[in-house]
């Protein structure tokens, strides 16, 4: 049975009534059978609110074979070009957030809120790097009226900057700092329900309804409120912290995220509140993304237009945060969702503000540019759940000399660019491509380059040199060299790297008839100039458009290249090409390879990535790509993280933890660790780890496996090498590797 993603309007559906599957139950009528359309592929029922008015909605598979029914409407402004989506204006003290304004920056502070002083000190130093919206963990009255203490000193240091409450569990706490500060976080998951248990509940239409009745009578007083004072509010889900109910009908999914914000939101919009902002927060950026897709599109079902807060939580800390959060937050930028954003680190909250900026600077040039491509009908790509498209592998074909089956990875490829300079070393060349040195001679290992980029060939009278090469082609590392280099001086068994001019005035032909080819491409030339790659057997195709490009949007032209590649049936393998200039910052080649590369993987769209930077360090680039293979949920190397940035809720320094256990733990790639400095988030929230390292009183730690408690009140000196154990016990743990 499907289930379907409707207009939140359309709040009354009939349970098991026309073969569909619904939530919430009664008063619609099934306007249409499944149709099949022909230009889009896929099969959609018509339904029409039999309440009142006219509304209706046409709903699809999510993909083929999928249980879920979704809009068949936009998700953006645009399929073609970035465009911001319009919204209406939310204002947060003297700050605007919406369409019309600038993409707003903010973070969370880590001190006690009940020490005023230190946290009075974090926000003033948090202002001062450039935060627009702070926002303070709020969890009693304790703190609430410190939050009065708070608000009055800032302003005394003429610090204006609005404060947002962070709401869990407290209704009460709400409504007493709603007279304070410029905006409430409320959490839809546990503001009115109880913590979730995890257990299959079953529920009667009544019963359901009166848990509805029940939300809007706790949660009526603060909306009431905050139209009193003037105050924003944040409908903010996280995938972490459904409710039961909320479980039971959707399950652990981005369409139970985004019910349960709008239960939230049809009660402000019954009481005239409209001053208020979404989010669809998780740990894992391509649920993340599907979340936020799914509300937008449900949005511009019911002609809402609220501003959305972007944000991958429990991101973690350096690059393997920000790239977590330049996937999940890039992404949406590209199609023009998101006004105001928050980089989750677990660092101290300072330290968030610059990469955000980065990230809405990114945003907002690509929208004021309305990067894009010619327009062009996308009937293929997924928007609303994770379905990769695997372009075909390498085969080894009869009469091969050496086997080209590794040159590409079956769970995402990472290919590097490599210089002869550094042939001269092979040792080190060796290791420089995380290959494992056994007398001199390289191997293969989890970690290794899949294929490398020579733009220029050793000599032929370089023995050294091609000796060095030949030994990466005999372990299935592909070679790849331009068609200019293999034709003045060939490499046996390379891989010959050509353009379309190339393949069109047939200058590759000059080449042995077995030749291996890597057609490089932009992906907004004309069909007619694509079709060429319709008459070749080539390896895989690098998707190349140069950064400096002005109105192209890199993501676009991939989508329409992806485009017509499906509709020719070319399941040629796709690797992300991103040749960046001299002179960026580190995080801007993370931030710009997550939102523009991993825009395109957390859709499917991909097998790998090629990043090249002529000033950065070669082992930089090799972990970032990397990185960003496993922050799309492909290619796992390493241990994954799920850490979040710490707050005032935090019971343990959650930084100087989190750097103990991952010393002891990062070699154990497959294996996914939350930290986590309380519950509040979770268990859920640590729904892809495989164990749970929580704080669950002052000096004491929680363990978990999956979302289950396995061992509670574990003293703080102990914990650690309890988890240890713990992994240990379920048979996970592997010994460190011994440096050679």
């Amino acid at each position: 049975m499907a289930t379907g993603a409707v207009p939140a309007s359309f709040t009354v559906l009939r349970s098991r009534d026309y073969e569909l599957g619904f939530g919430t139950t009664a008063g619609f009528g099934k306007l249409s059978n499944a149709k099949w359309n022909r230009i889009h592929r896929s099969k959609f029922v018509s339904i029409k609110n039999l309440n009142k008015g006219s509304d209706t909605a046409e709903l699809q598979l999510a993909s083929e074979g999928s249980p879920l029914l979704v809009p068949r409407q936009k998700y953006c402004e645009s399929p073609n070009k970035i465009v911001r989506r319009k919204t209406c204006t939310v204002m947060v003290g003297n700050v605007a957030i919406g369409s019309e304004h600038p993409i707003r920056i903010q973070t969370m502070t880590t001190t006690d809120t009940k020490d005023v002083a230190a946290t009075v000190e974090q926000v003033m130093r948090i202002a001062d790097s450039g935060a627009d919206i702070v926002r303070i963990t709020v969890q009693g009255k304790k703190e609430a009226d410190a939050c009065f203490e708070i608000k009055n000193s800032l302003v005394q240091k003429n610090y204006n900057i609005p404060l947002v409450a962070d709401i869990h569990f407290a209704p009460s706490v709400a409504l007493r700092v709603a007279e304070c500060f410029e905006k409430i976080r409320v959490n839809p998951g546990n503001f009115a329900d109880r913590r979730a248990q995890f257990e299959q509940l079953e529920y009667t239409d009544e019963e359901y309804q009166k848990e509805l009745e029940h939300i809007e009578q706790v949660f009526t007083p603060l909306v009431e409120k905050c139209k009193k004072y003037d105050r924003a509010m944040r409908i903010g889900t996280n995938h972490g912290s459904l409710s039961d109910r909320i479980m039971s009908y959707y399950g652990d999914s981005p369409r139970g995220m985004v019910e349960s914000a709008f239960e939230f939101a049809r009660i402000c919009r019954k009481l005239d509140y409209h001053n208020f902002v979404f989010s669809m927060k998780a740990s894992n950026p391509v649920v993340m993304v599907q979340a936020y897709r799914l509300l937008v599109a449900e949005m511009y079902v019911n002609g809402w237009d609220y501003p959305l807060h972007l944000g991958v939580t429990e991101a973690g800390e350096g690059e393997d945060g920000r790239m977590k959060s330049a996937i999940g937050i890039g992404t949406l930028l590209q199609d023009g969702l998101g006004d105001t954003i928050r980089v989750s680190l677990t660092e101290p909250p300072e330290e968030e503000i610059d990469p955000c900026r980065r990230l809405a600077n990114l945003g907002t040039r690509a929208a004021q540019l309305q990067q894009g491509v010619s327009p062009f009908e996308e009937k293929h790509r997924r928007y609303f759940d994770f379905q990769r498209r695997s372009g075909q592998l390498p085969v080894q074909n009869e009469g091969d000399e050496v086997d080209y089956r590794g040159a590409l990875h079956r769970d995402g490829s990472v290919l590097m660019s490599v210089s002869l300079d550094q042939l001269k070393a092979p040792d080190l060349f060796y290791k420089s491509l995380a290959a494992k040195l056994v007398v001199g001679m390289p191997f293969k290992d989890l970690a290794t380059v899949d294929s490398i980029l020579l733009r220029d060939l050793p000599p032929v009278n370089d023995s050294d040199g091609r000796l060095a090469l030949k030994r990466l082609i005999d372990i299935s590392m592909g070679v790849i060299t331009p068609l200019s280099e293999q034709l003045t001086r060939p490499l046996p068994n390379a891989v010959v790297l050509v353009n379309l001019m190339e393949l069109s005035t047939g200058a590759y032909k000059l080449l042995p008839a077995s030749t291996r080819l890597v057609v490089s491409v932009r992906g907004d030339e004309p069909y007619e100039d694509l079709g060429i790659l319709k008459d070749i057997n080539a390896t895989m195709v690098l998707h190349d458009l140069p950064y400096h490009e002005g109105k192209i949007s890199r993501v676009h032209a991939a989508r329409r290249l992806f485009e017509f590649l499906e509709e020719n049936s070319l399941n040629l393998p796709v690797i992300h090409h991103i040749q960046f200039p001299a002179g960026l910052h580190r995080d801007d080649i993370v931030i710009y390879a997550g939102a523009n590369a991993g825009a395109l993987l957390v859709d499917g769209l991909g097998d790998g990535v090629l990043l090249e930077a002529p000033d950065q360090d070669f082992d930089f680039l090799r972990n970032t790509s990397f990185n960003l293979l496993q922050g799309c949920r492909m290619r796992n190397t390493k241990t994954e993280y799920v850490s979040c940035p710490s707050c005032g809720r935090t019971l343990f320094d959650l930084q100087e933890v989190s750097a103990q256990i991952r010393e002891k733990t990062l070699h154990l790639p497959g294996v996914s660790i939350a930290i986590m400095g309380c519950i509040v988030n979770g268990p859920g929230e640590m729904a892809d780890a495989d164990f749970g390292y929580v704080g669950g009183a002052p000096g004491k730690i929680d363990l978990y496996v999956g979302k289950n408690v396995v061992k509670r009140g574990i003293a703080m000196e102990h914990a650690t090498d309890a988890l240890m154990q713990l992994i240990k016990d379920h048979g996970r743990w592997v010994d460190p590797p011994v440096e050679e």
